[in-house]
This record gives structure tokens, sequence and C-alpha cells, in this order.
């Protein structure tokens, strides 16, 4: 403990989820370990460079120890276009190597695993409830929910699953739809010009959830009796993504244009549809998504205009971003 704060540690707590994970523990009265190749712009929560896939069990496990948290969350894997192999080493060998660390260490903290929607595979789902991922990423996410679902059925692990959908919100990555699209509108917003924006056909409809709901849902797990469970974390809607381009123009004020062209398929290319029933989790959790899809691309943009503007103020009219309470 500091004083009397409990702590908690984030593997891949500098990353877009994990991140904000970070922030609603640390905002809930927590002190806050992120762990993570490198550091972190600011210094909001404490910090240690660790390299994950060069690490020794025992090497995390004496972290662990040393920590003593309250929980563990593993927001690793997040590797999005790798080849297979490597998508196995980045979503699947570092989760395989926090449940040998947790094995070996004293403490027992509580482990939340954060997972994908991709691990259903295509949907709708199975009529039996089989998952059958149709990706990489979702083969390598399953495999690892699974390694930590065993873990936990035999005892050696008090741990939760939490399979996410597509989060949105300040920090989005600049290789996400949103991103690509804010990486075209900021410079003409700057510069108050028209833009021109060229993406792929517009044609899934997926379920989206603002990622500070999503990090509260982690909060949730981690002082819930849910061990054991897999509990999907979205706001139970498939939203055209198209929708969700157009919303993010209409925020930014940008004039722009829209250009739908094929290309190469990408990961998500065969991701049609999506949608989780968020009803399991309200009721094993007590959570509920607080937060509509206009106010997270709305402070996405904003996050986005700051970033652009040099100078640490936002580079068009518009609040500066907060944490939402």
């Amino acid at each position: 403990m500091t004083g009397d704060r409990p702590r908690v540690v984030v593997l891949g707590g500098t990353g877009f989820v994990g991140a904000h994970v970070a922030d609603a523990f640390a905002d809930a009265g927590h002190d806050v370990l992120t762990v993570a190749r490198r550091a972190p712009a600011g210094d909001r929560h404490r910090f240690t460079a660790l390299d994950l896939g060069g690490t020794g069990p025992g090497t995390l496990a004496r972290l662990l120890d040393a920590e003593d948290p309250v929980a563990v969350v593993d927001s690793t894997g997040s590797s999005w276009g790798l080849d297979p192999g490597r998508m196995a080493e980045r979503c699947t060998r570092l989760s395989a190597l926090l449940l040998d660390a947790l094995r070996r260490a004293a403490c027992r903290p509580r482990l939340v695993h954060l997972g994908s929607v991709l691990e259903h595979g295509p949907q709708p789902a199975d009529p039996r409830g089989t998952s059958a991922p149709d990706t990489a990423y979702g083969r390598a996410k399953l495999a690892a929910t699974r390694a930590v679902l065993a873990a936990a059925d035999a005892g050696e692990v008090d741990a939760v699953v939490l399979r996410l959908v597509n989060a949105l919100g300040p920090g989005l990555p600049a290789t996400s739809l949103l991103g690509r699209v804010a990486a075209a509108l900021a410079p003409a917003a700057r510069a108050g010009v028209a833009a021109r924006v060229t993406l792929a056909p517009l044609e899934a409809r997926r379920d989206f959830v603002d990622v500070r709901d999503a990090a509260e849902a982690v909060l949730a797990a981690a002082g819930r009796p849910v061990t054991g469970r897999v509990l999907d974390i979205g706001r139970g809607e498939a939203v055209p993504v198209r929708t969700l381009v157009r919303l993010l123009v209409q925020v930014s004020g940008v004039q722009a244009t829209v250009v739908e062209r094929a290309g190469p398929a990408g990961w998500r290319a065969g991701t049609r549809w999506s949608c989780v029933d968020p009803a399991p989790a309200a009721a094993a959790l007590g959570w509920r998504p607080r937060r509509d899809l206009r106010r997270a691309v709305t402070d996405f943009w904003h996050d986005e205009l700051r970033r652009y503007s040099g100078d640490g103020e936002p580079a068009a009219a518009g609040p500066p971003r907060q944490r939402a309470p």
C-alpha cells in the first residue's frame, strides 16, 4: 500500500485502453503502477519499463510481490495487422507469462484480462455458442482467454475476462478508422480549408463503446466476485461505421468530401457486423455504459486538435480535453 491506497498494476498501461484503465483506478483512489516497454508522456502514474516479451515469469512474479496489488489488469496484446506467428507472440504468450508469474507469486491479486469481441468470430454467433474467430487476432486473443479460464477453473488464479467491443474516445490510435479520418480533418481545420478523406468502403456495422466506460467496467470487475467468467463489454448496438465517420466530420466543422474506394482487404474487412449483449455485465458488475457515441467522438476530436496544435492548446474552438467523471 501507499498510505491507505490499494495498489493496482496495469500491464500495457500506456496503450489506448490501458491508459484509460489506469486513470479510472487512480480516480477511484488506487495507487497505480503502469508497466510497458516505453515510458509514457507525463507522470500521472508510477511507471516501470519492462519488455514483457523478453522477461521471464520469475522477474514478473517478483515485481508483483513487491507491489502486492489488489488487482492486475492485462491490457496487453492490442497488436493488429501482424502475421499469425507474431500475433500469437504478442496476444497469447504475454498472457501465458502473466499466468505463470501469478502462479509463482506469493500475492494473489484479482486478474482482469481484457479480451476482444473478435474472439466470437463472425456474428450473429453460432447458435451453439461456439467461438470460431476468423482472424489471426481473434484466434490469438481467444487462446489467451481460454488459458485464463483454465487457470481460474484450476484455482490457480482469481480471474475474470472482459471482452471489449471497439472502443472510442480520447487517445484513439491513428491507425483506427476515426484516427485516419481525423488525420485528414485536423490539418484542414487549422488551415481553414476543405478536406478530402479516402477510405475503404464503409459497409460494416459494429458495436462501439466509449473507452472510459470500458475502463469503468474493468474497475468494477476488479472488485466483484466474478471469478471464471467471461463478460462482453459493449453498448449492445450495431452502429454503421459510416455513421461514425459522418459524426466526426460534423463535430469537426470541416467541410469534407469522403470517398469510399475498394482496396486491399485488411484484418477488419471480414468483420461486417458485431454486437454483444451487455446485460450479463450489468448483472454481474453493476456496470452500464454512461456516455453516448457523440460524446466519445467529440472528446476524441478535441484531443486530436490539441495534438495537432503543437502548443498544448486546442487548435480550433472547443473545450479542452477533461477526464469525465
